[in-house]
């Protein structure tokens, strides 16, 4: 899958503004429960790729009706709050 990481990152930074505040890169900040660090670029661009990967596998997981552990929805919820995205589910 290609996606484009820099577009990513800016829509990550508009989203971090109007859901956080103005937060330095490499402070942490509570969002929805969990304790996040505002990210740089060199730390976003991996962030992203794990999530839409770990995204896509839940995904395909749930069409071949694998049984999803509890552990993973936590995990997903924890990279999608890192991200300031909702949880995919």
């Amino acid at each position: 899958m290609s996606m484009d990481v820099q577009a990513l990152f800016r829509e990550y930074l508009s989203r971090f503004a109007a859901e956080v505040g103005d937060v330095a890169d490499g402070a942490f900040v509570k969002y929805q429960g969990r304790l996040i660090k505002r990210l740089g670029f060199e730390e976003f661009a991996p962030a992203v790729r794990e999530y839409h990967d770990l995204v896509q596998r839940y995904f395909d997981g749930l069409e071949r009706g694998d049984t999803i552990n509890n552990i993973v929805v936590k995990l997903l919820r924890d990279k999608a709050a890192a991200l300031v995205l909702p949880p995919p589910m």
